[in-house]
């Protein structure tokens, strides 16, 4: 049976030009931490922009995620990651509020 205990954190941190320079997502499910996939790592040097209008399933033939598995967790990095950029963006009516939250938007 699935827990019900299941929290994710995302931390994006993007440079002047709204491309995304660092990248952190973690899933933690029953008490453990699921770390994210060294795919996560193509959104790396994306702008916010392309990805808003990236396609799932050409981003996961791309990738070449045959795995249903690797593609489940990639997806969860993935509507994370849209959710942050539209939650940034102040897109609220696009996004689930009560299953995700944002924390803080910093600008240094």
């Amino acid at each position: 049976m699935p827990c019900k205990d299941t929290t994710s954190k995302i931390t994006v941190l993007l440079d002047l030009g709204d491309r995304i320079k660092d990248y952190d997502f973690s899933k933690i499910t029953c008490h453990k931490e699921i770390g994210g996939l060294e795919s996560g790592k193509y959104w790396i040097g994306q702008n916010i922009d392309n990805i808003e209008s990236m396609d799932f399933n050409k981003v996961i033939d791309e990738l070449g995620l045959t795995d249903t598995q690797d593609q489940f967790l990639f997806y969860l990095e993935w509507d994370a990651l849209w959710t942050a950029i539209a939650q940034y963006r102040g897109k609220a009516s696009d996004i689930d509020n009560e299953r995700y939250q944002l924390s803080s938007i910093s600008y240094d």
